[in-house]
């Protein structure tokens, strides 16, 4: 076996809960054969020890199975997340972060990035009410596909404090992080993995995002490189799995949801999105089916928090940057995000 063989026979392994291979993702650093011991070092970047005893597990187990191969030598570097300490056995969240929630979907299309600005507003709404304003912070980590701040009415860039720590923008009591601010409208994000994860590292580690009660991490759709540098970098409480209806998105989001799992990271719930239109005579419409949501509530062991019906100011409120839940706060949709919200702050 040469080196380049050894490689593509460890594209069978996959990294816990994500789809691509530990050789796509860059963590097999060497590889040789001699003298019937395969040979193998990985570097990992992770606070969790039992991903990287379940990647060398794999690795063994892949490699013993190839022709030849009587035993092997399997070397493991692990390094803690970036700027974390080096004696830190694991990740620990900013200062000041009381709990981070992501919000995934699997499958792009479902409302996600607004169901994730109108809960940010929601939450914000409610801890005002409980005498904490502004404790509240969104992190956009759709890096290809920032739309957070048009739906949050954000322009303009933030701030750099001492040459380090980058200064979030706020609106409607929301503290916000978004690619959206550091590049131009008409500029295509085009970068490869490693940058990806290199910025989400940074909207985590080199945010001044202060004291907040709840850090809600707006995620793209997939299993792939945004999703695997957050759960390396900034330990989660848990996960929002964004559905609608129809079977094409549940079956995805059931993944998602299972990707999480596999990292440790519980689900907290599912959310329904567009679960129905009511129209001018007060007919219900279910324009996606129904009990979608439901059903992958059930599937993952996890409450079904809300259902989000269509209503035309959610669009209106996205494009104009005044959510419904600022805008039209009595609304059914404002309403249900609220419900939503008081159960993630429980």
């Amino acid at each position: 076996m040469t080196s380049d063989s050894i490689k593509e026979v460890l594209k069978q392994v996959k990294y816990p809960g994500f789809s691509r291979d530990i050789v796509s993702f860059g963590l097999v650093r060497g590889a040789g054969f001699a003298d019937g011991v395969a040979k193998v070092s990985l570097a990992l970047t992770t606070s969790d020890p039992k991903v990287a005893q379940f990647i060398k597990t794999e690795v063994d187990k892949c490699l013993r199975a190839q022709p030849g191969v009587n035993d092997t030598l399997i070397e493991v570097e692990i390094a803690p997340p970036a700027n974390a300490p080096a004696q830190a056995a694991a990740s620990a969240a900013p200062a000041g972060i009381s709990r981070s929630i992501a919000i995934a979907s699997g499958k792009g299309g479902v409302g996600k990035s607004t169901f994730s600005v109108n809960l940010a507003c929601a939450i914000a709404q409610l801890l005002a009410e409980r005498g904490r304003p502004g404790r509240v912070g969104l992190m956009d980590c759709d890096i290809y596909g920032p739309s957070v701040p048009l739906m949050m009415g954000i322009s303009g860039r933030p701030y750099v404090e001492d040459d380090n720590f980058i200064i979030p923008l706020e609106n409607h009591g929301v503290k916000v992080m978004s690619m959206g601010f550091l590049v131009d409208e008409n500029t295509p994000v085009v970068w490869r993995g490693p940058m990806i994860m290199k910025a989400v590292q940074q909207f985590v580690q080199n945010v001044k995002w202060g004291e907040l009660d709840v850090l809600l991490v707006d995620l793209p759709p997939g299993t792939g490189d945004a999703q695997l540098s957050l759960v390396q970098t900034l330990p989660l409480d848990g996960a929002v799995i964004v559905t609608t209806p129809q079977l094409a998105a549940t079956q995805v989001a059931r993944r998602g949801g299972l990707m999480f799992q596999k990292v440790n990271v519980p689900v907290l719930g599912v959310a329904e999105n567009m679960s129905w239109f009511t129209d001018p005579a007060g007919l219900r419409h279910e324009l996606f089916g129904s009990g979608g949501g439901a059903k992958t509530a059930e599937s993952l062991g996890a409450p079904l928090l809300g259902q989000v019906p269509i209503q035309p100011e959610i669009r209106e409120g996205g494009d104009s940057g005044a959510p419904i839940v600022v805008s039209a706060p009595q609304s059914e949709a404002a309403m249900t995000f609220r419900k939503i919200g008081t159960a993630l702050l429980g």
